[in-house]
């Protein structure tokens, strides 16, 4: 009879990114998109962010994680990753929400970037006024 592995599902979004994290019983290992978190992330500060919520519930050596995230850019797919590893671990056990809520790691950042409008350089920015 197969060994069964509990796995625990939570989907992040930051910006245009989108993360999909599966969390599992193991020794703190996280993969992205096939590479190691370190490889993935080069910058400190985006680990950092990404490891928090393991951090506030300590959970960093308690679960794997393998996520998959699309779009954006690195700090959007971090952000990404962030929500959907807290969203795991709340799924994993519902007694983390109090210190996951009190860090404010369960906040989606519903910032998106406003589009171009016809008539502007930009979004609000119009073109350079040239009086002759």
């Amino acid at each position: 009879m197969a060994k069964e592995t509990v796995m625990h599902y939570g989907t992040g979004r930051r910006k245009t990114s989108t993360a999909r994290v599966f969390l599992r019983p193991g020794a703190g290992r996280i993969v992205v998109n096939t590479r190691t978190f370190e490889h993935y992330f080069p910058r400190e500060t985006h680990r950092i962010d990404m490891m928090r919520p393991m951090l506030a519930t300590a959970t960093n050596e308690a679960y794997d994680a393998t996520v998959t995230v699309k779009g954006g850019g690195p700090t959007g797919q971090c952000g990404a990753v962030r929500l959907g590893i807290a969203r795991a671990l709340l799924v994993a056990n519902p007694g983390f929400r109090e210190a996951l809520k009190k860090a404010g790691l369960l906040t989606r950042d519903a910032r998106e970037v406003e589009r171009k409008k016809y008539g502007r350089a930009g979004a609000r920015r119009s073109f350079q006024f040239s009086k002759r």
